[in-house]
Parts: C-alpha cells; structure tokens; sequence
C-alpha cells in the first residue's frame, strides 16, 4: 500500500463492470499507482474481470467499505463476522493488497451516547476474525476513524490504537483520513504522532471533502507530520464527486463539494502531489 491513489468515488460508487473499466481507466491516465474500491455490493463485483483489468493498467488496489446497519459489529458481532468474511474473499479474488474503512461499523451508526464497553466487546470479537480470516487470504485489514456525525465508536487516532490493542491482533493497521481528523483531532500532528505504530494509510481529503488545497486543512502539518513519523504507506485521495442517495444519507453530503471529478483532479492532484514531494513521501 505505498504510493499515491484516489478513492474510485471520484467516477463511481458502483463497482460492477462498467464503473471498474471507466475508473481503472480514468485512473491511469491520470498516473496514479494504485486505486481505492468502494466495496458497497460485493454481488455486482466480477473479481476477474477487474483483476484483468488491475493488471493490465499495472496499477494495484485496495478496497474499503462500512458496515450495512443489519450487521453493525456493536450488536451483530457474527454477522459483521460473515459480511467481512465475503468482504475479504471478493478483495483477494480482485488482486486487491488490503480491505479498510469502517470495518467495525457502520457510516451513520450512532446510538445518542456513549460506547459502552459491550459494543467494544462485539467489535473486538469481529476483527479479531476478522484480522485471522486476512491473515489466511495474505491481506492487510484496517480501520479508519471517523467523525463523530458518522459514528459514535472510533473517532481519533488514538482510540484506533486503543481498539487495536484491544483486539490483541498484530495484523491490523490504522487508516487515518485528513476531513475527520480536522473534526476530531486536536491539531492532525496529534492524530498521526498517536496512530504512528499502525499507521499504514491516509486519505487526503479536504475540510469540505472537495478539492484539496481549497479549504481548511491544515496540509503543512499534516505532511510534516507524516515525514516525521517516516510514513511510508499508502496516499489516497478522496473526494465524493458521485454519491448515490444511501451513501450521501450516511456521509451527510447534501450539496455538490466540487464541479466536476475534473476540477478535483486537475487542481487538487497536483497540489497534493507537490506537498508530498515537498515533505519528501514521494520521489
């Protein structure tokens, strides 16, 4: 997972054959050395056909996904368990390096309070099958924090690493994402000097998940931070440009955050390239 990617949201959320050979495509003609799937339906996903195409654009993958509401780990820990399952058997076929996201939960999952200690309980029991079915498959797994309007369970750097340790796998990674953790964190150095250990991807998206470079983040700390740290992982762009009406339901976007997948990549590619350049994460 090294290198720089863009999450395939930026062309399409519907992984079936004709939104992986326009994004695939997309995706190498604008150089980039791996993509991210949105995971959302494995049923429509033909793994062949996209390790076909994977292989011949020379280009490798990762995949991500939130859990659907019928099997949130916090209630429906075996669930979670069968859902992850197929998840990761789909990510292998495809070629793919690793499943992430939010792998313990679901994007819109909030209760009115507090975790309690028996959801982490559930959760912990999930990835823990999780991370060993993974381990079988020759994956990575991870989990990304995210913000508190999205789910109420893992929000900073820092309660990943918490959950990590309580889950007691060794092959779990911390995926960190820049638009939560400008709403989280106390500054985004915090939130990726705590996640350090496990560390091994970040999505760079802006304060309004539009064009980076055109908001609020704060990108000098954040890559002088990921420098410091000697991050070597995986730089994922992210930005939803086509979001169908359940996935807008969970993420809140209710208004157009760019133009066009063109304005994101013509403009914020480029600025996020010559950060990493800067910083020294990229040759």
């Amino acid at each position: 997972m090294q290198g720089f990617g863009v999450h395939t949201s930026m062309w399409t959320m519907r992984w079936d054959r004709e939104g992986a050979e326009r994004t695939v495509a997309a995706a190498r003609e604008y150089g980039m050395d791996f993509i991210e799937i949105a995971l959302l339906d494995t049923a429509i996903v033909d793994a062949a056909h996209t390790r076909a195409l994977l292989e011949r654009a020379g280009m490798r993958a990762v995949c991500s996904l939130g859990l659907p509401q019928p099997v949130w780990a916090s209630v429906n820990p075996e669930g979670a368990i069968e859902h992850l399952r197929v998840a990761l058997a789909k990510t292998a076929e495809m070629g793919a390096e690793a499943l992430s996201g939010v792998t313990y939960g679901g994007i819109g999952e909030r209760t009115g309070v507090p975790p309690t200690e028996a959801e982490y309980d559930n959760i912990a029991r999930a990835l823990e099958a999780a991370a060993r079915e993974a381990r079988r498959l020759g994956l990575a797994f991870g989990i990304e924090p995210v913000n508190r309007y999205e789910n109420h369970l893992v929000n900073t750097g820092w309660q990943a690493v918490q959950l990590i340790e309580k889950v007691g796998a060794d092959n779990i990674f911390i995926h960190l994402d820049t638009y939560h953790m400008n709403i989280e964190e106390k500054g985004a150095a915090n939130g990726i000097l705590d996640a350090r250990e496990y560390l091994r991807y970040i999505h760079l998206s802006e304060s309004d998940r539009g064009t980076p470079g055109e908001g609020t983040c704060d990108w000098d700390e954040i890559f002088a931070a990921l420098a410091a740290i000697g991050f070597r992982g995986g730089l994922a762009m992210e930005s939803f440009i086509n979001m169908p009406p359940e996935v807008a339901y969970g993420l809140a976007v209710w208004r157009p955050v760019a133009n066009s997948f063109e304005e994101v990549m013509d403009r914020g590619l480029p600025f996020l390239r010559n950060k990493a350049r800067q910083y020294r994460l990229l040759a």
